[in-house]
């Protein structure tokens, strides 16, 4: 059984009746059951539910605390390259455009994990273009070797790899996978995604899973916000999220949830995801799944990640830099999107404090 199996029992579905059903006294139910199920989850995704962000907030805040304490993780993202095969409309990585490309030597990318780590952290996320001709899994596999040195938890963001090359890296010392599906509506993907092996929506999708049979610690999953339907996007992604946590009881699921940021290519259809957008996503998805982790990047400002903190955020990016060679070098390459929240590692730290928050720079050791 694939997770495209639960994608078909919904593709079809009639998501604007289902909503227009929705009253005031289901949202409020909704909120006081203990245990939510898929549609009691499409409900908080609902106009409906918009109505009620206070008390989701006050129910994901006790949740949180509850499962999570008063903890941030924090980790930065590492480019290793910005080579890629594909052609996808929303990426300034995009094959076709002109943009500064570059792939970091073995020596330049101890230089990169030096220097990161003088900021204290112990988590890395690090990513790459979708070419798999110029960023093997061998090369990644070499990269792992050198960055063990230096972190206690590797997370990989690549193109989607078979389930014995996961497990490959995983003995190297990767514990970790972030994969977007970017976007769950097959037509809209097929659309935005012209060119490459991208193309392919069933096996992308079916990565995440792959990942957890190859015994990854943890598995972060979530949709490019912007590319379609806000609530039926975050509802597939919250059902893909659920299906990996029912079946893989010993993998942590985490959610992530990019929006759109300026990026270089030619422009697409937008649908607009606003600040009581986001926030009604994740106080839907916290009540959906408890259990899971929440991780917001700085393609969001840093006041407003703030403001989100207590709602559920359990992983923040800090002192990132999108550029390959970005935290050491002179000559780096075109970056991938633009940032919003610019802050220094120990900015972010001192803000989690003054919130009463503990940054954890180090969870756990790989042994």
């Amino acid at each position: 059984m694939s997770f495209y199996d639960e994608y078909l029992k919904y593709k079809n579905f009639d998501f604007n009746t289902f909503f227009k059903n929705i009253t005031d006294e289901d949202i409020l139910n909704t909120i006081n059951k203990d245990k939510l199920d898929e549609f009691d989850f499409l409900k908080l995704l609902s106009p409906t539910a918009e109505k009620y962000l206070e008390e989701m907030a006050v129910k994901s805040n006790k949740l949180s605390l509850q499962h999570f304490g008063k903890s941030i993780i924090l980790y930065t993202p590492m480019y290793l390259a910005n080579y890629c095969a594909n052609k996808c409309s929303y990426c300034s990585f995009n094959v076709e455009n002109k943009i500064d490309r570059k792939k970091l030597t073995l020596e330049e990318v101890e230089i990169e994990a030096k220097n990161i780590s003088k900021t204290g952290l112990k988590h890395i996320l690090i990513l790459t273009g979708e070419s798999k001709s110029k960023t093997p899994v061998s090369y990644i596999k070499d990269c792992v070797k050198v960055l063990k040195k230096y972190f206690d938890s590797i997370c990989i963001e690549i193109y989607p790899l078979e389930e014995d090359e996961y497990k490959d890296l995983v003995s190297a010392g990767v514990d970790s996978l972030t994969i977007y599906q970017e976007v769950y509506n097959e037509d809209i993907y097929d659309k935005v995604h012209i060119l490459g092996p991208k193309k392919n929506y069933k096996f992308r999708l079916d990565a995440p899973e792959r990942g957890c049979r190859s015994k990854m610690r943890s598995v972060n999953i979530g949709a490019l916000l912007g590319l379609f339907d806000f609530r039926i996007e975050a509802f597939m992604s919250g059902l893909h999220g659920y299906y990996l946590q029912s079946k893989y009881l010993d993998v942590e699921i985490s959610f992530s949830l990019p929006r759109i940021r300026p990026y270089i290519g030619s422009p697409i259809d937008i649908h607009n995801v606003n600040d009581k957008n986001l926030v009604q996503i994740m106080l839907a998805l916290k009540l959906f799944m408890p259990y899971a982790g929440i991780n917001i990047s700085t393609r969001e400002s840093a006041d407003f990640r703030e403001n989100l903190i207590p709602l559920g955020v359990t992983k923040m990016s800090a002192g990132v830099c999108t550029e390959v060679g970005g935290h050491s070098q002179s000559n780096t390459s075109s970056s991938q999107f633009e940032i919003s929240d610019i802050r220094s590692v120990s900015e972010i730290a001192i803000s989690l404090e003054e919130k009463g928050y503990q940054p954890i720079f180090k969870d756990w050791v790989h042994l």
